[in-house]
């Protein structure tokens, strides 16, 4: 397969016998292919901040954000505070400054209120990301006139395992909100969580739904399941450590211009092994803040260390693999 081949056309099979390829043969094409579309020794860093937690109204079992799981709702985050946490991010040396917010779909009045965020963060000369529910074409419209540059909106897991996992939701309704936003001309940020009681097969399987969709996500996060007492996947086992790497790896070869993004769960990963996935082709993190939504994140001060010891540095990133300008470590501040 040729470094630069773009496919939408994966089929199950393909997918499987690369997955069982040598590990080293493996992460080496992963890693040749990372090379011819991105720059070296590079990695892109997002800022998370949630500003509605709690009081989603779907059962998903993972989530810690769930009225079924006995989260107590509070109120939408200030404008202000938005603003605050941005210039903050862009200090660390952020690129993408993301907001989320639990709802199934945002009404008038909180599309309106994310939009004057979205305003303001671009106004800081930031890429602006958000994930806010379901969107129907009106609303992922407006958002790209406010300038949205991202939309989060993760499929989570295969259609079959989604289903045991998610009660209140389809897999048909998510992958329409894609559609919506792919055809308002906003960039998609996509992927799912490992380690949700899920079969090797359920996380190729995910893998094949994002490759083959008409435009690869131009972000694919993937996260590790951090276990939330009170929620039904309270007792899951984390994944093991070379499959989570193989499943990088894997999306690095099937989605070769995106970025692909350790996310959730990498307070998990010890530094080897996420060296490990960074070889295999991740390059970009989600970096500063306590918490993702409501589990805890790396320190800055661990992943300025970690950086440092692979002498890695930051880029930031006008939505485009082409287009980079790098920035070293000094100017990041804990």
């Amino acid at each position: 397969m040729s470094l630069q081949t773009v496919r939408h056309d994966w089929t199950f099979e393909q997918v499987s016998a690369l997955y069982d390829e040598p590990f080293m043969e493996l992460v080496w094409q992963a890693q040749n292919i990372h090379r011819a579309n991105f720059p070296i020794n590079t990695i892109q860093i997002s800022t998370l901040q949630n500003i509605k937690v709690g009081g989603c109204p779907e059962d998903c079992s993972w989530c810690g954000q769930s009225v079924y799981h006995g989260v107590k709702s509070e109120p939408l985050l200030s404008l202000e505070k938005v603003i605050e946490g941005a210039k903050q991010a862009k200090q660390n040396g952020a690129s993408r400054y993301c907001l989320a917010a639990s709802w199934r779909s945002p009404t008038k009045r909180n599309l309106d209120s994310v939009i004057e965020m979205v305003k303001a963060i671009k106004a800081l000369d930031l890429e602006a990301c958000i994930t806010v529910g379901q969107l129907n074409q009106e609303q992922a419209e407006k958002l790209k006139e406010a300038g949205l540059d991202f939309y989060n909106h993760n499929l989570e897991t295969s259609e079959n395992h989604f289903a045991k996992v998610s009660t209140t939701r389809s897999y048909d309704t998510r992958l329409n909100t894609l559609k919506n936003v792919r055809a308002a001309g906003i960039n998609v940020c996509s992927g799912g969580i490992l380690g949700m009681g899920e079969t090797i097969e359920d996380r190729l399987n995910l893998l094949i739904t994002l490759a083959n969709l008409p435009e690869h996500p131009q972000s694919v996060p993937v996260n590790q399941l951090v276990r939330i007492a009170g929620t039904p996947l309270e007792n899951e086992q984390n994944v093991d450590e070379f499959e989570f790497i193989r499943i990088i790896a894997l999306a690095r070869i099937m989605m070769p211009t995106s970025y692909v993004r350790l996310s959730g769960g990498r307070v998990q990963m010890p530094p080897l092994m996420q060296t490990l996935c960074f070889m295999a082709g991740a390059n970009s993190i989600h970096f500063g803040g306590k918490k993702l939504l409501v589990t805890p994140n790396v320190t800055t001060d661990a992943d300025q260390a970690l950086f440092q010891q692979l002498k890695l540095n930051f880029v930031q990133t006008p939505q485009s693999a082409c287009n980079h300008k790098t920035i070293p470590l000094t100017v990041l501040s804990a």
